[in-house]
């Protein structure tokens, strides 16, 4: 009979009872309570101890399976843990993967992922598998928008892709996945005219007065309006030059951690009609009262639209005081200052702009990004900007 002892470094194989009781099958344990354990032998570390690796299963062929799986991980270089979970893998990829990016960025991936983590975390991470990714997005789907699920399924790909890479792990199993389709979002508005122009004469007595008519009649973003300076903004132009240089704005900033915009087509000199050359001019003089107002507290930043003191303003006050101007002008609170910008759209849109000409001004980086967002607003025809504006929103 040949000899079934293993040999020297063998992986072993053995089965074991649970605690309290009796072996019923000694030689195929099928009717025994407990389970099949396999071990490989790793050699010995610096001070003498063996090192093992341990897998378990039902069954004394899943367990085989799971030796070989993990034979092949060794031979690959892939040191996964049995205590290392998902949690851990996306704390990592958050405190150490995100390098050079804003902290902003952070906590944006931290609160995506945190409904995720919640149903997940506690798995294993050389145990998760495509379904369990599937079952928790599917479940995130049931009370988040399909965009939070998109951006779920992708941050957990990228921390897992982390993991991977630092051979925690053999395979990226969340990129398997497509994230499913979740509920619909309050899809962004415009304004039509009549609202626009009640908009416009409500903000009037407000700090928010020159912001308001900026954004509604340049298409700027917010976070571009936030930051512009009045080295950026050219009111007077130079009539005498060959050829005139109009009233102008260089939006060139914005409030993102790096200060530049978007994209680099983001970058954009518009010419200024003369709705918002009146409504700046009203900013500065009222801004000359708060700096004399707050004395030694003024903090010179440059800034167009600033706080009472002279720092940045805040988009959540912004937003705040956004929603009781429109409340005053009797069109409802329930906007936000980024439909100022589709209301540009729609309004150049109305007025034969063409698709091409509308992504210009508003710094998309192609035209398919207007069409995207805006595509029920959008109408082929053909004009250009602050002309528009002009006829539109006339001054006196």
């Amino acid at each position: 009979m040949a000899d079934k002892r293993r040999g020297h470094g063998d992986d072993s194989i053995y089965f074991d009872h649970r605690v309290g009781t009796e072996c019923l099958d000694a030689r195929q344990h099928r009717s025994c309570a407990g389970r099949w354990r396999g071990v490989v032998s790793l050699g010995h570390s610096g001070d003498g101890r063996r090192i093992r690796r341990k897998v378990s299963g039902q069954s004394k062929a899943e367990v085989r399976d799971k030796l070989q799986a993990l034979h092949d991980e060794l031979r690959d270089g892939i040191r996964t843990s049995a205590t290392y979970t998902v949690r851990d893998a996306v704390d990592d990829w958050l405190a150490n993967g995100l390098t050079g990016v804003s902290a902003k960025t952070v906590a944006t991936n931290r609160e995506v992922l945190a409904p995720l983590v919640a149903l997940i975390g506690a798995t294993r991470l050389r145990d998760l598998t495509s379904a369990h990714v599937r079952a928790a997005l599917v479940k995130l789907a049931q009370s988040r928008s399909t965009r939070a699920v998109q951006m779920a399924r992708a941050a957990l790909v990228r921390a897992i892709r982390y993991a991977e890479a630092n051979d925690l792990v053999g395979r990226n199993v969340a990129a398997l996945v497509t994230a499913p389709r979740g509920q619909e979002g309050r899809p962004s508005r415009s304004l039509t005219l009549r609202q626009a122009h009640a908009l416009i004469e409500a903000a009037e007595r407000s700090r928010l007065y020159g912001y308001i008519v900026l954004c509604l009649l340049m298409g700027c973003r917010t976070e571009e309006a936030r930051a512009l300076r009045w080295d950026d903004v050219d009111l007077a132009g130079d009539p005498s030059a060959d050829p005139p240089v109009p009233p102008n704005m260089a939006v060139w900033r914005s409030v993102r951690s790096h200060g530049d915009v978007k994209t680099r087509k983001s970058r954009r000199t518009l010419r200024l009609p003369v709705a918002v050359v009146e409504a700046l001019k009203v900013q500065k003089v009222r801004q000359a009262e708060d700096r004399l107002v707050a004395g030694s507290l003024w903090q010179d930043r440059g800034l167009v639209f600033a706080s009472a003191v002279g720092t940045p303003m805040d988009a959540s006050h912004v937003r705040r005081s956004f929603r009781k101007i429109c409340a005053a002008a009797g069109i409802g609170e329930n906007w936000t200052p980024r439909e100022l910008r589709h209301t540009f759209v729609s309004i150049m849109s109305e007025q034969g702009v063409p698709v091409e000409e509308i992504a210009r001004l508003v710094g998309h980086s192609v035209t398919t990004t207007t069409e995207a967002v805006y595509r029920h607003e959008l109408r082929p025809v053909i004009s250009t900007g602050a002309e528009v504006m002009d006829t539109i929103f006339k001054v006196g």
